[in-house]
C-alpha cells in the first residue's frame, strides 16, 4: 500500500533507501482515489524512530494510505525537537472534527505510574473515548493497548516481577481470527514490558476474544468481534536493533535489565537477529485489509 507522508518526513529517506514505495503529498494529489485516512497517536519518546517503524509496516500494498501524526498537548515531549513537532504534528484539537478509516494509540514509558497518575491521561481519555465515534479501527500498541483495556472495559494491568523483555514464540488461539490469516502456527514477537494482563480479566469480559498468546510473554493480541477495537500487547514494529539499543540505554543508567532473551546470538551483542519481521508486516497488511479497507465505509462521513 503506498503511504503518504509529509514530503521532508525523516521516515522517507530510509524507506526509499529500503526501497519501500513511499508517495509523497506532492505525488498523492495527482491519483483520484480516496485514501485510507489513519491517524497515529504518538506517544513513544523517539518519535521519529516510531514514525519509521510504523511506516515501514504501513506501506507497500495497492491502495493509498494518508497518515497524519498528532501529539498529546499537555506533556511536553524532551526527546525531539520542537522543529520536528511544528513541522509535522497536530493536537488533538485539530484533527477532532474529523474521521479517521484507522487510528493508531502506541506505547509509552510509562508503565510504573498509575493510569491516572500520567500527565496526559485526561487527554487521552477524551481521544479514545473520540475515537469509538469517529474512528473505524483503532490499533493500540503495548502500554497504549493496557490504556485502552483498563478505560474501555476497567482491565487493569499488573506489575511483572521482572521486565518482560526479549523475544518470544507465540502461537494463535482464534484460528478463524482475519487479523492473524496466513500466520505460521509458531510465530516470534518482541516484547519489552514491566506490566502484563491477566488473562482471566480478560475472559470476563465478552466483548472481547483472545486471538493470540505466548506461554511466556502472556496475551498478546485482543480484538472486539467488529475488530474496531484491537489490542496488541508486544511490538512487532520494533527495528532489529531497537532492543539492543534499549538493552545498553539500561546498562548506561545503570540499571539491573539482563539481556533480551532469545535475541542476540550468545555473547554477541552487535549482530542481532530479526525473526519477527514478516509476521510483523502481515499483521499490519491484514488489519488495514481486513479490519479497515473491507469494511470502512467509502463515504468516510458514514464512519
Amino acid at each position: 500500500m503506498p503511504i503518504k507522508i509529509p514530503n521532508d518526513l525523516p521516515a522517507v529517506k530510509v524507506l526509499n533507501a529500503e526501497n519501500i514505495f513511499v508517495m509523497t503529498e506532492t505525488r498523492a494529489i495527482t491519483q483520484d482515489i480516496r485514501p485510507l485516512k489513519l491517524l497515529i497517536l504518538n506517544l513513544m519518546p523517539l518519535k521519529i524512530d516510531t514514525e519509521t517503524q510504523l511506516s515501514r509496516l504501513l506501506g507497500n500494498s495497492p491502495l493509498q494510505v494518508e497518515i497524519e501524526l498528532i501529539c498529546t498537548k499537555s506533556h511536553n515531549s524532551k526527546n525531539v525537537s520542537p522543529g520536528h513537532l511544528q513541522s509535522f504534528y497536530k493536537h488533538f484539537d485539530d484533527v477532532k472534527d474529523n474521521k479517521y478509516d484507522g487510528m493508531i494509540i502506541t506505547g509509552a514509558p510509562v508503565e510504573h505510574l498509575k493510569f491516572e497518575e500520567v500527565d496526559y491521561w485526561s487527554e487521552l481519555c477524551e481521544i479514545m473515548e473520540w475515537s469509538k465515534k469517529m474512528v473505524h479501527s483503532t490499533f493500540h500498541i503495548c502500554w497504549g493497548a493496557q490504556a485502552a483495556l483498563y478505560y474501555h472495559y476497567s482491565i487493569n494491568k499488573h506489575m511483572l516481577g521482572e521486565k518482560l523483555f526479549g523475544v518470544f514464540k507465540h502461537r494463535v488461539e482464534r484460528k478463524t481470527s482475519m487479523l492473524f490469516r496466513g500466520f505460521d502456527d509458531v510465530f516470534n514477537i518482541p516484547h519489552s514490558r514491566h506490566t502484563t494482563v491477566y488473562r482471566q480479566d480478560i475472559e470476563n469480559v465478552p466483548e472481547i476474544r483472545i486471538l493470540a498468546s505466548s506461554d511466556e510473554a502472556g496475551i498478546f493480541a485482543l480484538a472486539t468481534d467488529n475488530g474496531r477495537q484491537v489490542f496488541i500487547t508486544g511490538h512487532p514494529e520494533y527495528d532489529p536493533d531497537t532492543l539492543k539499543k534499549e538493552y545498553l540505554r539500561d546498562k548506561e543508567a545503570g540499571l539491573n535489565t539482563a539481556k533480551p532473551k532469545n535475541y542476540f546470538n550468545g555473547d554477541d551483542i552487535d549482530n542481532p537477529v530479526s525473526t519477527w519481521r514478516a509476521h510483523a508486516n502481515l499483521l499490519y497488511s491484514n488489519w488495514l485489509n481486513y479490519y479497515v479497507y473491507q469494511t470502512t465505509p467509502y463515504d468516510i462521513t458514514q464512519i
